[in-house]
């Protein structure tokens, strides 16, 4: 695999990546190809986020981190510890391959090793919206039989683990859980080797209210690979009762110095988001909450606050060799306060400890610090946080990790071996409004500010073939910017899908007949997006500019994911 080309915010980084993008792009224009009927041929792919708060706030010590440390569209993170390696996983809904895996050896240095759910058998998605799919994948290590479990939920098939005994190699098919209901399992591993798992699912009778949910506990047999027991109710609501909580869920178990402890969201995955702690001396409960109650949330500080950090909850501990606690966590950094095209992405802090004796992620009424240090730990290059660039000019026989696809494989369509050097894409039938495997590969925008840009080949055939780069917030909220054939000839498009998964021209721009290598860049300023595009060695010209970014916001489509940004075919 091509590795992704990633450094904080250095001037002198930005300026080589400058340097080497553009040399890219010469070298690129005296390689143009022949053009393949009804097939798109993109020759590169570069992005380079500019966001204010890395220039402004500075990392200190070797040891130094930024906030998220996954940014970007990094959900429901969960992770484990065995020796000195650390395992992360979050959530992928219908993208595939599913359950990105990243790995580290400090919690600072961090890269994605592969995707755990990388085969069809084990990913079933068709039909599937882009918001449903893989719910909160929980990661956990049994020491008892050496092995790596990972359970989760895909919502449109019922929950399931798969396990390996190689975490840096394939995963097993999937085992079902019928007995397990609702959302969001986790495997708890006891010391005397017995197994359970936790997850959210309905009350007992009829929910009292709207967003009523209850945390459940069976026991589980890693013999047979099926729970046992009876099953049982420990919490009903949350922490208060008396003032009807929603959304009870994520539940993670630990025991810790000989007391079991429950942790778990509450509030809901918007502004009311939180982690909320119990204990008890048994698995089975009684579960007590702790008096400082929520151990994270956002929700009480004020909303006009410079560079908010919002929507935090939905956490996972783990303590380091040393004998020190870390949580990770997912939070939202809506762009200038308004809306959140990034998504919830991954958050780490330290733990501290009450007098009472829980742990306490964060004091109610502090912010989310935006750097954070871990002690022994040397910062590399290629971090994942920060300002960074990335370039792909697709000369490996694979794409790397960074991309994916919606709902299955696009081997058949997409290729990197088909015209060396570029990444030849059928335009099908198929369109990214569909709940189906449309022409698509994508990553994650991880910036509010960045530049993308790429190169194209293309000849469109007929009137509905059109081929560019998209950014794809879901069925509904796109905006594509193309080459298109149109009745008068042949155009660069702007066009914004929306309700009904129809098309709307923003903008368009004639091309003459031979122009046949356009370059495409899009500049996202934050609230705004700039649409660009460029005749063969041309100057770029601006096709659109002031382009509502919020369209694409968790706020006005809703869902679970955030914005990506990728290379799109269609005849459609």
């Amino acid at each position: 695999m091509k590795k992704t080309k990633i450094s904080c915010i250095l001037a002198s980084a930005l300026l080589a990546f400058s340097a080497q993008t553009a040399g890219a792009q010469a070298a690129s224009a005296a390689k143009a190809p022949a053009t393949v009927a009804h097939t798109a041929l993109f020759d590169y792919f570069s992005y380079s986020g500019d966001d204010d708060i890395y220039k402004k706030v500075k990392l200190e010590g070797e040891g130094g981190f930024y906030n998220p440390i996954l940014p970007g569209w990094y959900s429901d993170p969960s992770i484990c510890r065995v020796g000195d390696d650390y395992f992360m996983v979050t959530s992928s809904f219908s993208y595939y391959p599913g359950v990105p895996l990243f790995h580290s050896k400090d919690l600072v240095n961090w890269k994605q090793i592969s995707y755990i759910l990388d085969r069809p058998s084990q990913l079933p998605l068709a039909g599937q919206k882009v918001s449903a799919g893989i719910f909160a994948p929980a990661i956990s290590y049994n020491p008892h039989n050496k092995t790596f479990y990972m359970v989760t939920t895909n919502v449109g098939w019922g929950n399931f683990f798969v396990k390996t005994k190689d975490p840096f190699g394939s995963w097993s098919e999937p085992i079902r859980l019928p007995d397990v209901k609702g959302i969001d399992p986790s495997f708890f591993f006891d010391d005397d080797g017995k197994a359970y798992i936790v997850n959210n699912d309905e009350p007992e009778g009829k929910a009292e209210y709207d967003g009523h949910r209850a945390i459940r506990v069976r026991e589980f047999d890693v013999n047979t690979d099926k729970t046992v027991g009876p099953e049982k109710i420990l919490v009903n609501k949350g922490v208060h009762p008396e003032d009807k909580p929603i959304w009870i869920e994520g539940p993670h178990m630990y025991k810790i110095n000989g007391k079991y402890f429950l942790m778990s969201a509450e509030g809901g995955t918007s502004d009311m988001h939180s982690e909320v702690i119990f204990r008890s001396d048994s698995p089975f409960g009684p579960f007590v909450p702790a008096k400082k109650n929520p151990i994270l949330t956002q929700r009480d500080l004020d909303p006009n606050r410079i560079d908010p950090v919002t929507c935090a909850g939905h956490a996972d501990l783990v303590q380091t060799p040393s004998g020190d606690w870390w949580a990770v966590f997912l939070a939202c950094r809506p762009c200038e306060g308004k809306f959140e095209n990034l998504g919830r992405e991954t958050f780490l802090l330290p733990v501290s400890w009450t007098d009472e004796g829980f742990p306490l992620i964060l004091e109610q009424g502090k912010t989310v610090p935006m750097t954070g240090n871990v002690k022994g730990a040397v910062r590399g290059k290629n971090v994942t946080f920060g300002n960074f660039a990335y370039n792909d000019d697709f000369s490996e026989k694979t794409l790397p990790l960074d991309w994916f696809s919606l709902r299955g494989p696009v081997d058949s369509i997409c290729s990197t071996n088909a015209v060396p050097g570029y990444l030849s894409m059928k335009c099908i039938e198929t369109t990214t409004a569909e709940k189906a495997v449309p022409a698509y590969v994508g990553r994650r925008i991880q910036h509010h500010k960045f530049e993308c840009s790429s190169r194209l080949v293309f000849e469109p055939q007929t009137v509905n073939e059109r081929a560019g780069m998209l950014l794809f917030k879901d069925e509904t909220h796109q905006y594509l910017l193309c080459v298109a054939k149109t009745s008068a000839g042949k155009a660069v498009e702007l066009r914004k899908t929306a309700d009904g998964g129809k098309d709307e021209i923003l903008a368009s721009s004639a091309l003459a007949k031979a122009d046949k290598d356009i370059r495409l860049k899009i500049v996202s300023r934050g609230l705004t997006f700039d649409f660009y595009y460029a005749v063969g060695k041309g100057e770029w010209k601006l096709l659109k500019n002031n382009v509502d970014a919020g369209f694409l916001s968790t706020r006005n489509a809703g869902g679970f994911t955030g914005t990506t940004i990728g290379l799109y075919a269609t005849r459609g």
